[in-house]
């Protein structure tokens, strides 16, 4: 059997295929498109997990959550797909969807994996590398689809450039890849959507936290976390100290 960063990759890279196959020719709506390859990637990594590690607890954004899972220390978090609306667009030349496989133990993500099917890449704890940093200025990724308010403050204050994306994986690995410098978020996310991307993101020498800078805990009893800042590690204090700013600001009569 393969140790859990292995299988971690493994299994995304197995759903990345499928994935892929899915989309391509597929003349499906864009909403049966992402519920078919929500449905079939879902199945397929639950099935793969629970064959390899039928004693580890269990979250998925696509199934009935089990509450087992709070007793255990190893709980696998997983995204079948993350970036539904990206991947089903008509513009089948779109990226920026990814899959998410992450173990937690303790709450901590240890053994993640994030697949870019569209792009053929796979980033994963067995072997995570950092790129060197892009050119000033400093360029934050965010959400394609809901842009948080806090981020556009933050880059008035550091001078910064706002890039919308797709995913949260695709976002992360942009980081880590040395597109951009940060990953923004808030308004409202789900331990599925972070997990991995934060625990390849760590391994990788990135800085991963709370916008309060607490940590990301995972395998909470309610899986609803709302925002994240994933980043070079050298300018995390800058970023927080701008983000915490713009907190206190927003809170100003």
């Amino acid at each position: 059997m393969p140790d859990d960063h292995q299988l971690a990759a493994d299994i995304a890279a197995r759903a990345a295929t499928l994935l892929n196959l899915l989309r391509q020719g597929n003349t499906a709506g864009d909403q049966a498109l992402g519920a078919l390859a929500d449905a079939k990637s879902d199945a397929l990594i639950s099935h793969l997990l629970r064959e390899a590690r039928p004693d580890d607890g269990l979250l998925s954004e696509e199934s009935a959550p089990d509450n087992r899972r709070l007793d255990q220390r190893r709980v696998w978090i997983i995204d079948p797909l993350d970036g539904t609306r990206e991947y089903s667009e008509q513009d089948r030349d779109r990226s920026d969807w990814a899959v998410h496989v992450a173990l937690t133990e303790d709450g901590r993500p240890t053994a993640c994996a994030v697949a870019l099917p569209a792009l053929g890449l796979l980033f994963s704890t067995a072997a995570a590398a950092l790129a060197d940093a892009p050119p000033e200025p400093v360029r934050i990724l965010v959400s394609r689809s809901r842009p948080p308010a806090i981020a556009g403050r933050v880059a008035q204050i550091l001078d910064a450039e706002l890039i919308p994306m797709g995913s949260a994986g695709a976002k992360a690995m942009a980081v880590l890849r040395g597109e951009a410098h940060a990953y923004l978020h808030s308004g409202g996310q789900y331990e599925w959507d972070s997990c991995a991307p934060v625990g390849v993101a760590l391994a990788a020498g990135l800085h991963a936290s709370r916008l309060d800078g607490g940590p990301c805990r995972y395998n909470q009893a309610d899986p609803f976390m709302p925002d994240l800042l994933i980043c070079r590690r050298e300018l995390a204090p800058t970023l927080l100290s701008a983000i915490a700013q713009a907190l206190r600001e927003s809170l100003e009569p």
